[in-house]
Formats: C-alpha cells, structure tokens, sequence
C-alpha cells in the first residue's frame, strides 16, 4: 500500500502533529469492520490516512443509511473530540485501509491545550455540519441518480485509484435505497 498522510493533520502546525502523533497507534482495517456501534462511548478517534470509513444511521425497521463518509481528508469520532459522547450511529468500513488511532480523552485534552489542534477540530466539524445539511437537501430534492452519482464521485475523491469494490446492495443500504433503484440509476 502506498505511503498516505492524513490532510487534516497536515494542516495542523508541526509541534502539535508530531505531540498527536506520538499518542498514537497505526491501525489497519477491513472492510466491513465495524469501529463502534450505536450507544457505545466513543473511546478513540480515527484519523485515516487510506481507506473510508462510513458513519450510518440504522433505522427502527432494519434499514440503514450513510450519513457521511471519511477519508484521509477527515477524522472519524469527531465528537468525542470536544466532550466524552456516546454514538448515535455505527462506524463502519466501507474501503480498506489505514488510520491513526488516538484515546478521545487524549485529543480533548490536547485540544485544551493547543489552540491550533482545537481550530482545527472546530473547523472540521462545521464542515461535517454542512455536508450534513447539503446531503439533506439532495435526499429531500435529487432522484436516485443523482445521489447515487454523487456519492460515487464521494468515494473516488477517498479512493485511492479509479476501481471500487461495491455490491449493489451495498450502495443501495448507504443511499437508504432499494438494490433495483441503484441497478436502475446505475444503468443510466
């Protein structure tokens, strides 16, 4: 596997990187693997550097569906960087790859001490926020064409090459879809 980096740590200032780093554990994870589960505390962050990790909602019914995707770009547990939290959804691996792997606690408490690490926590997750509120919108107002394009194009900016491995189903239960509805969106 090439040698990745995580952007949002490379934005930070090198005495602040090099401290998170040294707090740190490299990780690797499969796909399919699930980091957290719904109600769990969220002890560690994951800042991955490949791969993609999925944040899905899971509906009463059974159903699931993805409320946003990081990459090398991001941070997954992002909440727990600002107070101890409980998760509302499940984490799970939708690509493999690698990340570091960081106690929540430690990050909250170097946050409180590194102005530049608790910018760019903040940052981020006003980011998350509004990808949150646009995906929102493209659910309530685009066909299934259109989310299935972009969530396509979501996963190839975290890929790390031009071939994804997904079934049908899977990309159905992330779009909240059914499997015929993504075969039909897919076809056109």
């Amino acid at each position: 596997m090439a040698h990745h980096v995580n952007l949002l740590l490379e934005t930070l200032p090198v005495p602040d990187r090099e401290i998170l780093l040294s707090l740190a554990t490299r990780v690797r994870f499969e796909l399919g693997q699930d980091l957290i589960m719904p109600g769990q505390m969220i002890d560690v962050v994951h800042f991955p550097v490949s791969g993609i990790i999925s944040t899905v909602n899971e509906m009463a019914d059974g159903r699931s569906v993805e409320a946003f995707m990081i990459g090398r770009e991001g941070v997954a547990g992002i909440e727990a960087t600002v107070i101890p939290m409980r998760s509302a959804s499940r984490q799970t691996i939708q690509l493999t790859g690698e990340a570091y792997r960081i106690e929540s606690g430690r990050v909250r408490a170097l946050a409180h001490e590194r102005p530049a690490l608790r910018q760019m926590l903040a940052l981020y997750h006003a980011g998350i926020q509004r990808e949150l509120e646009q995906t929102a919108a493209c659910h309530a107002l685009h066909q299934a064409e259109r989310r299935l394009a972009k969530w396509l194009l979501r996963c190839h900016d975290r890929a790390d090459g031009d071939t994804i491995k997904l079934t049908q189903e899977y990309m159905a239960s992330m779009l909240g879809s059914q499997r015929t509805t993504v075969n039909e969106a897919a076809q056109h």
